[in-house]
């Protein structure tokens, strides 16, 4: 069921419901108020007549009926009796076609011990009342047909029930236009969501100037389809260079073999081809292997995680990179050296943690005219900053922007081997492990800031 038909129906049972509630509350108030106001009328009657009776006693019965004749009109199938304590009857009078007010001791009981009640005989109510007098006590009961009342009552019933009814219907038609009116705009954003697919992620859904629910939905719609369209741009750009890179070593691989092939050489020149070859399927390795290692850093289920002490895995780090290059040289200081050893532990993984500081590390070196990297790594109350820092060229703001993407590879470093793949994969690694990397180039060199939690800020 749509969500319009929904409300439509939810907002017709909610009104219908207040509307019979309202309905049977004052259906209820008018009958209870019909039905007080006979009974003030037959209270009232038998008081005349009580009085009569008192008054004129035995001679009365002439004066009564009379009275009670010319009343009818009052108190239709009118019926009046009088009786004395004994129960002997004194009194009565009956309209014309109406029968006499059945009574049995226990009523007239009744009447004496509470001085007056009220009850129905059929149709008719019937009240009884008690006057204890000195010389003569007596009870008079009347009764009458509330004929006129009961005939409001069914009119109430028909407009209340008619009203109802065509309350229900009115809010049956403004409730679907309600609920169209108030579906619209999600109608509207449904038929945009629609129209956009991977070839056109750059269209957004409208959004309007109000603050309403439906317009940050639209905003928080954009911000996925921004999020989808940056993923989708890296995603191809990284499967274009990814090909690019590894059809390379491929077609000099093939090309060297069909030179080979053309003629018999000699042993010195298939080993001078061989070693080609050799570099070439190690490129091919390294960048297999970096690309694998970025493929492990989006699945956190298989990254096993422990307590590691940062600065000896910086040594660790630090000792490889030197004992691969006697050329490149790390200096290494340390501020705020804390007493508690958690301060000096991340909670990560070594072998991901290892190649990410390499990679950084490397490049310092790699990049740096004097082939040196230097590290500053302080420790503070919840997280440990490593300084990366090294003389290379300036950076330009439009490369920093783009130095993590994958294969990007900037100006200064077009004559060094490499793939432009080390630092996007530290930075998925660093951000796997709750951290963040910053970089930033002047005159003076470039910095990297890699900032971790340490176990103590957990």
């Amino acid at each position: 069921m749509k969500i319009r038909n929904k409300i439509t129906i939810l907002f017709t049972i909610l009104v219908t419901a207040i509307l019979l509630v309202m309905s049977v509350s004052v259906y209820y108030m008018t009958s209870a108020e019909n039905t007080d106001l006979f009974k003030k009328r037959l209270k009232s009657r038998a008081s005349n007549n009580a009085q009569v009776f008192e008054y004129f006693g035995d001679s009365s019965a002439v004066i009564l009926h009379k009275i009670d004749a010319g009343a009818l009109a009052q108190l239709p199938k009118k019926s009046v009796t009088i009786y004395d304590t004994l129960g002997t009857l004194l009194y009565k009078y009956n309209a014309e076609k109406t029968n006499d007010i059945t009574v049995d001791s226990a009523i007239l009981t009744d009447i004496k011990s509470f001085g007056e009640i009220y009850f129905k005989q059929g149709k008719r109510n019937v009240i009884g009342l008690y006057y204890p007098k000195d010389k003569r006590s007596f009870l008079i009961l009347v009764a009458a047909d509330n004929e006129e009342g009961r005939q409001r009552l069914f009119q109430l019933r028909q407009v209340l029930t008619l009203c109802l009814f065509i309350g229900m219907l009115i809010t049956l038609l403004t409730g679907y236009i309600f609920s169209s009116q108030l579906v619209k705009p999600i109608s509207f954003i449904i038929g945009q969501v629609n129209a956009i697919s991977s070839h056109n992620l750059s269209k957004r859904l409208a959004v309007g100037i109000s603050r309403d629910e439906l317009n940050q939905l639209a905003k928080t719609f954009n911000d996925l389809l921004d999020r989808l369209q940056e993923s989708f741009m890296t995603q191809r750009r990284f499967i274009s260079n990814a090909s690019h890179e590894l059809s390379t070593p491929l077609t000099s691989i093939l090309s060297q073999l069909q030179v080979t092939f053309q003629r018999d050489r000699n042993v010195a020149e298939y080993r001078q081809v061989l070693q080609s070859i050799q570099e070439d399927v190690e490129q091919m390795r390294q960048l297999t292997k970096s690309l694998l290692e970025i493929a492990k850093t989006g699945s956190h289920g298989t990254i096993e995680l422990n307590d590691l002490r940062i600065d000896e895995l910086l040594l660790k780090v630090i000792a490889d990179i030197q004992k691969n290059s006697q050329q490149y040289q790390v200096e290494m200081q340390f501020h705020n050296l804390p007493e508690e050893e958690n301060q000096c532990c991340v909670f990560g993984n070594f072998d991901l943690l290892y190649s990410a500081l390499k990679n950084i590390i490397e490049n310092g070196c790699k990049y740096s005219p004097d082939k040196t990297s230097r590290l500053e790594v302080s420790f503070a109350y919840r997280r440990i900053q490593i300084l990366v820092m090294n003389k290379g060229d300036v950076i330009t703001e439009e490369e920093i922007e783009q130095v993590f993407q994958p294969f990007f590879r900037g100006t200064n470093a077009i004559d060094i081997k490499g793939f432009g793949l080390g630092l996007p994969l530290a930075k998925r690694i660093i951000g796997l492990h709750k951290g963040n990397i910053t970089v930033e180039s002047n005159l003076s060199g470039t910095t990297f800031t890699i900032v971790l939690p340490s176990l103590r800020g957990e």
